[in-house]
């Protein structure tokens, strides 16, 4: 490891142990459960797959589309799509309908469309 690395880590640690009760108390009467701490994880785990992040995208724009439309605009099969749809409607975080012999998707709610307008926000401020 070089010089410039051990510096940096050096850097990032406090000095001098110094605990702060108040502080900690705090956190800890805050902090994740378990079980939440996992479903927020699998979570994060389903939008950690770029295609899948497109055609989230593609639904904050568009707002509603059908499986044919979102294979076409992302020039992937509809198995292939409909295989990313399933993961994401497990995740609750797109829903469909069914219009004759089509299938419509949306995104699951407002919360959806915050948490990619943020991440979008967050990656093109650098």
């Amino acid at each position: 490891m070089d010089d410039t690395i051990k510096n940096e880590d050096r850097c990032a640690l406090c000095e001098v142990n110094h605990p702060h009760p108040e502080r900690i108390q705090y956190a800890l009467t805050h902090k994740l459960d378990d079980e939440t701490s996992l479903r927020l994880s699998e979570l994060f785990k389903v939008l950690g797959d770029k295609t899948r992040i497109k055609l989230l995208s593609l639904l904050v724009v568009e707002e509603e589309m059908c499986v044919c439309d979102i294979a076409e605009a992302l020039q992937m099969g509809q198995s292939a799509i409909s295989h990313q749809l399933r993961v994401l409607r497990t995740a609750r975080l797109v829903k469909y309908r069914k219009d004759g012999k089509e299938a419509w998707y949306s995104l699951a709610d407002d919360h959806v469309v915050k948490l990619m307008c943020q991440g979008l926000d967050h990656v093109r401020e650098s």
